[in-house]
């Protein structure tokens, strides 16, 4: 199988040249990389730390003078030569570098006519050009692979695993890890109903479909087979070539959770408990429970499963009730 060819075009007014390297060695994952064109008014003091790049690199300086003040002619340009390339069919996919949301109407119209779009940008890029890119990476994360020193102290590695997966939980940006685990579960789950098993290939493949920007290296793994074996809620299994992921089987704890459930309905007597009130409680006592994990979407058909738990009506709201 040939390998796939992209046009990587840059916009230089609002990415570094520190990137350069780093995007060219994520470029070489995909495929070839047969143009490389950068945009910007190279006259300007600016453009002077790109220069030295764009020889070692072998990369196209593309000029465009700043004729009015406010208006960006580097934009048009590169849209411009975009759907010019596009046009010869010389291309399977491009790559745009930005991190302005500018862009966001030619990556739509690239995945329109068949083409794969990877966009990069620092972590300030708008959501709608990461949603319209086909995968979107963010430069900051390249740029701290590159810089791990492949000698450093065993401590060191998991020290920044933990830096990255603390500054996850605090940008606006990345996808937060519960979301990503209740997406998993939900693609387990619909297998299961279907009488499939759940491969690692096909989790990586739906989470990137549904969220161009996941990179399990937000988080501070490299790995995805690493992230989600931190999930208490999902297992991994091997069989043979294959790594499956299944939901986490635990017992114990489901018995615990029915017990609990069962003796606090009891306890409220024969006035019962409303089912949102349960439900707050049971989040409370538990809470990494998701009703998911029990093979149920809704909370209130888990409730009906339970022995000793009936759910009537009460105030004009559900109501649950012990059974004896």
């Amino acid at each position: 199988m040939e390998d796939q060819k992209y046009a990587l075009l840059i916009d230089s007014d609002n990415i570094s040249h520190k990137y350069i390297s780093c995007i060219l060695d994520e470029m070489s994952k995909y495929g070839v990389t047969t143009y490389k064109r950068i945009y910007g008014d190279w006259t300007s003091p600016q453009a002077g730390r790109w220069r030295e790049e764009l020889l070692k690199n072998s990369i196209i300086p593309i000029q465009q003078f700043q004729n009015t003040v406010g208006k960006n002619a580097t934009d048009s340009a590169l849209i411009i030569d975009a759907m010019d390339i596009l046009y010869t069919h010389n291309v399977d996919g491009f790559c745009i570098v930005s991190s302005d949301s500018d862009f966001t109407r030619l990556a739509s119209r690239l995945r329109e006519s068949g083409m794969n779009v990877i966009g990069m940008g620092e972590e300030k890029t708008p959501r709608s050009f990461r949603a319209a890119c086909s995968i979107f990476t963010n430069l900051e994360l390249l740029l701290d692979d590159q810089e791990e020193a492949p000698t450093e102290p065993a401590e060191q590695p998991e020290r920044k695993k933990q830096d990255k997966a603390a500054r996850a939980e605090k940008s606006s940006t990345v996808l937060p890890k519960k979301t990503v685990e209740n997406d998993i579960v939900g693609i387990i789950t619909e297998n299961e109903n279907k009488g499939k098993t759940t491969g690692l290939g096909e989790i990586g493949s739906r989470l990137q479909n549904k969220y161009p920007d996941f990179d399990v290296r937000n988080y501070g793994y490299s790995l995805l087979s690493k992230f989600l074996d931190e999930i208490s809620s999902l297992e991994l299994v091997k069989e043979g070539h294959t790594v499956l992921v299944r939901l986490h089987s635990d017992d114990k704890a489901s018995a615990e959770v029915e017990h609990w459930m069962a003796d606090t309905v009891r306890a409220a007597g024969e006035r019962g408990m409303s089912l949102s009130e349960l439900s707050n409680q049971l989040h409370a006592r538990f809470q990494n429970f998701h009703v998911r994990d029990y093979g149920y979407s809704q909370f209130s058909k888990f409730v009906q499963s339970i022995p000793g738990l009936e759910l009537g009506r009460g105030s004009g709201k559900h109501q649950v009730y012990w059974v004896e």
